[in-house]
């Protein structure tokens, strides 16, 4: 039995005073009040490992430029070192045979038990080109039998794929849905009577909120619109302090609570390095401090890593700590259908625990229990 205790442990929105953490094989066996003996070693707080739904590479690796299993170890490991214990790897816009690829290396990934990997992110590529952002328009492109067919490769998870309702029917996100896809909207110019009917039909979520999407006007509420006056569904932000101003992301938390909003980072291979340029398709992507753009000025993800992204939604959006933690752990792992096994610090779940100090810095990641950062 490993015991692990807090002062503060932060789960599910709450937060508990002095209390420990009880670990056998890999899972948590009790959450309880700690010892005045177990408190002389109390951590300043513990948080359930970070869930990162839209992470396309860190580490120095773009997932789709080696969709291989050694990038996705590195990817992993990168992000691993800033708090994310389980995530999406995601493949943005590329080739059938880059996608099917990708596919193959996360079923072969979750078969061999690789910790963290709990399914895939398709970015792609039933997107618009009128919102494609850094996504190679040369890639965009109408679905396919064949494209469908990869999101049902045996092993793979959770699978959740981004889409444009212009260019993807009503009745198309039905079946995704029916064969347990998770349907996010995004890179779409759609109108909200569009975006409204891909939620009727199945949508959960939204992706970047803010980023690449129809804008929200007073006559036109766009796909902004739709996803702040929709109270069910999900929607994933970017706080770096660059792609959305801090103003619009507390509007979002406001409309939407911490219970529908996800923190994510659509993280790039600089991310966890100190790299500054690196090849992305036909051009590059560059970095000027935190921010990642290609050499036209567009932006291009983010170097962006969980605990920033919680530090971020604390200091320059004036969310609580646990209102952030939530947004990062149970909110997605709810979204995935996961919320008993990852995300929450409660009896039964998987032991992915992290320590913070008073300046909220991250001073020990434990996945499944073993000790993996410190």
């Amino acid at each position: 039995m490993q015991i692990i205790t807090g002062k503060q442990v932060l789960t599910d929105g709450n937060v508990y005073r002095n209390t420990s953490i009880e670990i056998q094989d890999g899972r948590i066996a009790q959450v309880r009040e700690a010892t005045e003996a177990e408190l002389a070693n109390a951590h300043s707080a513990l948080i359930p490992g970070f869930i990162d739904v839209q992470v396309n590479g860190g580490g120095g690796k773009l997932f789709n430029q080696d969709p291989s299993a050694a990038s996705l170890t590195t990817i992993l490991h990168a992000h691993r070192q800033h708090g994310t214990t389980a995530m999406l790897p995601t493949l943005i816009t590329d080739s059938f045979e880059t996608m099917n690829q990708a596919a193959t290396t996360i079923a072969q990934a979750r078969r061999a038990q690789m910790p963290g990997v709990l399914g895939v992110h398709f970015e792609g590529p039933w997107l618009s080109t009128a919102k494609k952002g850094v996504h190679s328009e040369a890639y965009i492109r109408a679905p396919s039998d064949n494209e469908l067919a990869v999101l049902e490769t045996a092993d793979l998870g959770e699978v959740m794929i981004t889409v444009a309702p212009e260019t993807v029917s009503p009745a198309l996100i039905r079946d995704l849905t029916a064969r347990g896809v998770r349907v996010f909207l995004g890179h779409s110019n759609a109108t909200a009577t569009q975006a409204q009917a891909a939620l009727d039909a199945g949508a959960v979520g939204f992706t970047h909120l803010f980023n690449a999407m129809s804008a929200m006007a007073s006559r036109a509420p766009g796909m902004v619109g739709v996803a702040l006056a929709d109270a069910d569904s999900y929607a994933g932000i970017i706080v770096d302090g660059y792609h959305v101003d801090p103003i619009a992301c507390r509007a979002a938390f406001r409309a939407k609570g911490s219970q529908r909003m996800m923190l994510v980072t659509d993280a790039m291979a600089l991310a966890a390095t100190t790299l500054t340029d690196v090849p992305f398709f036909d051009t590059r992507i560059q970095r000027e401090g935190h921010r990642l753009t290609t050499p036209d000025g567009t932006l291009a993800g983010s170097c962006l890593t969980m605990i920033e992204a919680v530090r971020n939604t604390v200091a320059l959006c004036g969310m609580s700590l646990a209102d952030a933690v939530a947004m990062a752990t149970c909110t997605p792992a709810s979204m995935l259908g996961l919320q008993n096994q990852w995300g929450s610090l409660q009896s039964g779940a998987v032991a992915d625990v992290l320590a913070l100090d008073d300046n909220l810095a991250l001073t020990h990641v434990w996945q499944a229990g073993a000790l993996v950062e410190s």
